[in-house]
């Protein structure tokens, strides 16, 4: 266990010297949970709340990437929620470039092999696209120990985030699809049938349930009418630098008062940055290095009732943003490919004018029409159920097969 007091680098050093745990009791199968960022951490906390009180099912969650990145803010909501069964150390602060992140995913799979030694889960659940999850599945893989696969078979360019993606299907054994197109996909990546499950996303999970940030919290934040939250996509930082100056101009032209967020450990970050930095305080109203979930989604459902809207490249902006009814813009080729819910608009460019018009036609959106293909929130449920009813240890289970 990670000593409470841990903040930048763990007391024992994770996964290596303590003692491992018995095998599992019989009857009861030991979920092994991947949570790698904030990103994944809020989409993964119902499904860890179903697997911890669903019969049969063990909870273990080991926490990796940025989580454990020096200031550490995302760790802290975890062990908040979770007992932390342990830590898999990857990234270095200041430390982002896409040679770090391939050694950073080298250093995960040697981590995640020792954490699986000592753990010893009957499955491990991952998600998404990022070194984390593709790290975790691997070591996972490699070993024999079976893999759940949440939001395979999505499309979403990022860094490097299709192929990784695509790769942590190949490495799984349980497929948890988010949407049909998604489910389909996999399918024709030559995944058997019957291990492809549309369950819809934990994203949307909870949704009906979360009230608008009141007018006292919101004037905290500057009282904003805009969300940015604009994440790296590999390319240099001036470059990045430049595509956030724009939006940032855009935004300032369309009178907005911006809550921007502060973008993930992506190359490229610096340069974001630098242009959140020497924004005008007339439009940055206020900035966030992270902000808990639920806060985040009482924001976004304040935006939806209150004539705001959320610009970027985050696929919040594509899930949760549309089950709650929040126009979005979304800016450049991060979310190429993904499912295109009725709420988003699609800036043409990055520049200035091709922003502005964007957020134009986005205010004219009809939030009372806006749909999405992402569920009914009750994804957790299912995926916590079919942990629990399939079989583990069986060849056609772990012998991957093309099924075509």
């Amino acid at each position: 266990m990670i000593g409470d007091g841990w903040d930048g680098e763990p007391s024992v050093r994770p996964g290596e010297f303590a003692e491992p745990l018995p095998p599992p009791s019989a009857g009861t199968k030991r979920i092994l949970v991947v949570t790698g960022s904030r990103a994944d951490f809020g989409l993964l906390v119902p499904v860890m709340r179903e697997i911890e009180t669903k019969p049969g099912l063990e909870l273990l969650v080991v926490a990796a990437g940025s989580h454990l990145v020096t200031p550490a803010l995302t760790y802290r909501d975890v062990k908040k929620l979770f007992p932390v069964a342990d830590a898999a150390i990857m990234q270095r602060p200041g430390r982002t470039s896409r040679l770090d992140d391939a050694e950073a995913t080298g250093q995960g799979v040697h981590r995640f092999a020792r954490i699986y030694r000592r753990l010893q889960p009957t499955w491990v659940v991952v998600l998404g696209d990022r070194i984390e999850a593709f790290a975790a599945a691997a070591a996972a893989a490699i070993a024999g120990i079976p893999v759940a696969h949440i939001h395979g078979g999505d499309r979403a360019e990022g860094v490097a985030d299709e192929s990784l993606r695509h790769a942590t299907t190949k490495l799984a054994h349980m497929h948890l699809a988010a949407t049909p197109a998604s489910a389909q996909r996999i399918v024709r990546m030559g995944e058997r049938p019957e291990s492809v499950h549309i369950v819809g996303s934990p994203a949307v999970d909870g949704l009906e349930r979360v009230e608008a940030m009141s007018d006292e919290r919101a004037r905290e934040f500057g009282d904003p009418d805009a969300l940015l939250l604009l994440h790296p996509i590999g390319r240099p930082a001036e470059h990045e630098e430049a595509t956030a100056s724009g939006v940032l101009e855009a935004l300032e032209a369309a009178g907005r008062r911006v809550l921007a967020m502060d973008p993930n450990l992506d190359p490229g970050r610096d340069g974001i940055m630098r242009a959140l930095e020497s924004a005008p305080e007339a439009t940055v109203v206020h900035r966030s290095a992270h902000m808990e979930r639920p806060l985040f989604l009482a924001l976004l459902r304040r935006l939806a009732l209150t004539d705001g809207l959320i610009i970027g490249n985050s696929s919040a902006a594509l899930i949760e943003a549309a089950a709650l009814r929040l126009p979005a813009v979304n800016i450049g080729a991060r979310q190429a490919g993904r499912d295109r819910p009725s709420n988003v608009v699609d800036a043409p460019s990055e520049t200035p004018h091709e922003v502005q018009q964007a957020i134009q036609l986005a205010m004219a959106i009809d939030r009372e029409a806006i749909t999405h293909p992402y569920g009914d929130g009750k994804s957790a449920v299912r995926i916590a159920d079919l942990l629990a009813q399939t079989p583990d240890t069986t060849d056609r289970l772990l012998r991957k097969r093309n099924a075509y």
